[in-house]
């Protein structure tokens, strides 16, 4: 009997040396990779394993730092959460004229968006053709564009803050084609070089566009192209949707603002079942934060995409809003499945490559503004147990490719990690 116990203990004994062990070799490893960063530099760093409930390592981790485009995952999170991964965002076709005969809509022709940041001419061109199949040869109204399940802010100055590159975000609206630009081909010296122009109207543009497909089609359109809101009883011609988990995908692998901003009114627009805008995606995003017990305190949210430097987020917070997707078995997969993957895809393509363990292996986030890095994401360990992870970095020496470098060699030591 004395035998036996005295070989329990030394087994427990071994057991959590050898744990111990473990977690100081990994404390000590990432401490060393930590080491690399700038003193002038603000850290915040959270490595958590959600099984257990264990902080395997953190700095700052309830402090409010610039999230940059990990702000995304809140925008994505809420949205699969509310709405589900099947939710389909539409651009729909509608007639005023409810009882069409011979082939003659005698009335009006509506296209509506509802937020489709991914509606193309190809889809626009397929619409028309269910509309030529139906028989349709002629429209004697006119041909509205109709953007009013958004408000119409298209623009955001606070956007635009030391960022030269968000002057290049086309105008957010409900009802979108080709990203809302418009495309011309000039020739120049016998060469023909195209070139793109932002929208300034949309829904005019956008009906004019569609007025002139529907005439190269042979449908003829007695009047012109003009704004409007479709009639409550219009009748529904043609529906072109894409399913939220497929957006989501678009626009966090490839952290995509312009769809992020879409995104963010739709989740307005569907919480408030009124005109989406910026305030109710705001209060929708924060309600879902505190009704899931995500740590809140230091957290302010104000775009979908992470342009604006008025969002805050902590690597509490950020940690917190995986660890409710991890555990959301109805919506998980698709969440994870949006995720960037390193090595392989998205904008985790050319990151972690070589020998680094988290190579094909991490699902994350990135984020990047002028003096931000932030990368966020499931890291699997040598034990195959999911390890969540997020490290932001508010910095004023040293080069982005540095704080990548450095982010990559913690995932890869998570990742290495027993």
């Amino acid at each position: 009997m004395c035998k036996r116990i005295f070989l329990l203990f030394l087994f427990l004994f071994q057991f959590h040396s050898s744990v111990f062990s473990a977690d100081r070799a990994f404390y000590e490893k990432i401490g060393k990779i930590i080491s690399r960063v700038p003193g002038s530099t603000l850290t915040g760093l959270l490595i958590y394993n959600p099984m257990t409930k264990d902080t395997l390592y953190q700095i700052n981790k309830f402090k409010s730092m610039i999230p940059a485009s990990n702000t995304k995952l809140f925008t994505t999170a809420t949205a699969i959460s509310e709405l589900g991964g099947d939710f389909l965002i539409s651009t729909k076709i509608f007639s005023d004229d409810k009882d069409i005969n011979g082939g003659v809509i005698n009335g009006n022709i509506y296209l509506k968006g509802y937020g489709n940041g991914l509606f193309t001419s190809a889809d626009l061109e397929q619409m028309i053709r269910e509309l030529k199949k139906a028989g349709i040869t002629k429209i004697t109204g006119k041909v509205i564009g109709d953007d009013t399940y958004f408000d119409n802010v298209y623009w955001r100055d606070d956007w635009i803050d030391d960022e030269a590159k968000t002057v290049d975000l086309p105008p957010i609206s409900a009802l979108v084609l080709n990203r809302n630009y418009t495309y011309e081909q000039i020739v120049r010296k016998k060469k023909v070089i195209g070139s793109s122009t932002k929208m300034l109207n949309p829904p005019i543009q956008i009906a004019g566009i569609f007025r002139n497909r529907l005439i190269a089609a042979g449908i003829s359109v007695g009047g012109g192209a003009s704004w409007g809101i479709t009639p409550p009883n219009a009748r529904l011609l043609s529906t072109y949707s894409v399913k939220l988990k497929n957006f989501i995908a678009a626009v966090n692998k490839h952290s995509d603002n312009f769809l992020a901003e879409c995104l963010f009114k739709i989740i307005g627009a569907e919480k408030c079942k009124c005109q989406g805008n910026a305030f109710y995606a705001t209060q929708a995003v924060l309600t879902f934060i505190a009704e899931n017990g995500i740590y809140s305190k230091g957290t302010k949210v104000v775009d979908g995409s992470g342009l604006s430097r008025y969002n805050n987020i902590t690597p509490a917070a950020l940690v917190g809003i995986l660890e409710k997707m991890y555990f959301d078995l109805r919506n998980f997969d698709d969440f994870y499945n949006s995720l960037s993957i390193a090595g392989r895809d998205g904008t985790l393509r050319g990151r972690m490559g070589g020998n680094n363990k988290a190579c094909n292996n991490m699902h994350g986030k990135t984020g990047t503004l002028n003096g931000v890095s932030s990368l966020t994401g499931y890291v699997k360990n040598a034990k195959g147990d999911d390890i969540l992870m997020s490290v932001l970095f508010d910095y004023k020496n040293g080069s982005n490719a540095l704080y990548h470098a450095i982010q990559d060699a913690i995932a890869g030591a998570v990742a290495e990690s027993y």
